[in-house]
């Protein structure tokens, strides 16, 4: 079962049909929607601030969300997919997003609707991206415009995909091999 740490009086809220990995981190002030899935490693710290996941979204293995105290929340819309190892703090990501491996998103900054950061980007403070655009690199730029209907089927694929892969851990490990007898 996942950590669940209850921190100044509030404990994290989870909505239905989610998937914890054991060994996932949840703190403090973080509400999360129905139908979301979060990682292997993944921490998601809201000591200091708050931290708000709509639904259907997946935060991927090793991922950290964290705030600034006083200053910047979290705020993720619905079917958005955090990748690997993402670093966000303190940022908004509108709905059908995708935030691309290693990639870090900083305070304030703002990912518009069914818009993608290519993995590995450094996307800084207050850097406003607008809907279905692509940014890349360290730090981010603006690349180039994605087709509304590409980037929603893509994040909505993505979505249900990982809706998919979290189930798998809800089934009996029956046939597992012993070590020697593959």
């Amino acid at each position: 079962m996942a950590l669940i740490i209850p921190l100044r009086g509030i404990a994290p809220k989870i909505g239905k049909d989610c998937f914890l990995a054991e060994n996932a981190t949840i703190v403090g002030d973080v509400v999360i929607g129905e139908g979301c899935s979060i990682w292997f490693n993944t921490v998601l710290r809201g000591d200091v601030n708050s931290i708000r996941i709509g639904d259907r979204v997946n935060i991927q293995d090793g991922s950290v969300l964290h705030t600034l105290y006083q200053k910047s929340t979290i705020e993720i819309g619905n079917d958005v997919s955090i990748g690997h190892n993402v670093t966000l703090h303190g940022c908004k990501i509108k709905d059908l997003a995708l935030i691309g491996m290693g990639a870090v998103v900083m305070d304030d900054a703002e990912v518009g609707e069914g818009a993608l950061v290519a993995a590995g980007s450094v996307v800084l403070s207050r850097t406003k991206i607008g809907a279905h655009e692509l940014w890349g690199g360290a730090p981010a730029k603006f690349i180039k415009m994605v087709e509304p209907d590409k980037a929603r089927e893509m994040n909505q694929k993505i979505a249900r995909n990982y809706l998919m892969y979290s189930q798998w851990y809800d089934e009996p490990q029956d046939n597992a091999v012993p070590a020697g007898e593959e």
